[in-house]
């Protein structure tokens, strides 16, 4: 009986944080899927035409293009910043002073407190092709000629701009993980003579591979579906689709009109890949890492 009360208070606080994901993602998603199946426009009538949508998904001419653009930009942001940056900065200010490695984190948080259009300006700013431009600057001072950067290097610039607000996040992680390592576990290291680096790769770094893995999942499920800052860049260019990616072609076909045609339903029928994408490499995540031996109870050994 006291079993049966005990999961009873499990289940009921479970309840509220059940309802949020039925009422911002399960019904969400299921709407999006039933919208994939229509040709649903801005009259917003539900005619059904089955699976054409995704059948013309198959045929599209640029869609391998925008795939690709998608892969490449998940992962080459995911492995340099969201988790390698913020990885980096989070040790090099857990190792120095306490009150200079505080003022270089809240630099780091910078990008992602200002608002949206204010910092992607900034970048439009810094990498114009005039000469006095920062990026240009900074380069023709070296000897080198100045760059229209956006026209010779967009997926640079993409890269950057997303990279530098999602350090920020695993930064804070990483931070707080390293600071919940017990003293002892350092003290002890120390006093058996190793280095900052050994110290580094045999202690913190194995303590703190749970927050690792749940960045590295928690970053590529978030850069799927980012497209903000690509959009107030590139908008997917310059040309056909240079930096387009699935998150801004189906925000491109459900809402920005082209000769006055919204496609709703084959924007839908996107995003419904994306998720679809998103459920898999969750999935994936779950068994690489064996997520859930990590919250497992620890075993009691006893002699």
């Amino acid at each position: 009986m006291a079993k049966f009360k005990l999961k009873s208070s499990i289940y009921l606080f479970l309840v509220p944080s059940l309802a949020i994901i039925t009422v911002f993602f399960i019904i969400p998603a299921i709407l999006t899927f039933l919208i994939g199946l229509t040709d649903m426009d801005w009259t917003f009538k539900w005619h059904w035409i089955g699976l054409k949508n995704f059948e013309a998904m198959i045929k599209e001419k640029w869609m391998t293009k925008i795939f690709n653009n998608t892969l490449f930009y998940v992962f080459t942001t995911l492995s340099f910043f969201n988790v390698g940056m913020a990885l980096i900065v989070s040790l090099l200010t857990h190792h120095i002073h306490e009150k200079i490695g505080t003022a270089i984190r809240a630099i780091w948080l910078l990008p992602r407190i200002t608002p949206s259009t204010v910092y992607a300006l900034l970048w439009l700013w810094a990498s114009r092709p005039e000469e006095t431009s920062l990026f240009n600057w900074i380069f023709t001072s070296l000897g080198y000629e100045p760059k229209a950067w956006l026209l010779e290097q967009p997926w640079l610039i993409v890269i950057l701009v997303n990279g530098f607000v999602g350090t920020s996040f695993g930064m804070i992680i990483f931070t707080a993980a390293l600071k919940s390592i017990p003293v002892d576990y350092l003290r002890a290291a120390i006093v058996d003579g190793a280095s900052t680096w050994q110290l580094i790769r045999h202690v913190e770094l194995p303590l703190i591979r749970w927050p690792i893995m749940f960045v590295t999942a928690y970053q590529t499920l978030s850069l799927l579906t980012s497209y903000e800052y690509i959009l107030l860049v590139t908008d997917g260019g310059p040309g056909f689709y240079t930096t387009e990616v699935l998150a801004l072609y189906s925000y491109h076909q459900a809402f920005k009109a082209y000769g006055g045609v919204t496609r709703f339903g084959y924007g839908a029928a996107l995003a419904t890949i994306l998720v679809i994408i998103g459920l898999a490499m969750s999935v994936l995540y779950w068994k690489m890492f064996k997520m859930k031996e990590l919250m497992l109870e620890p075993r009691i050994e006893v002699d």
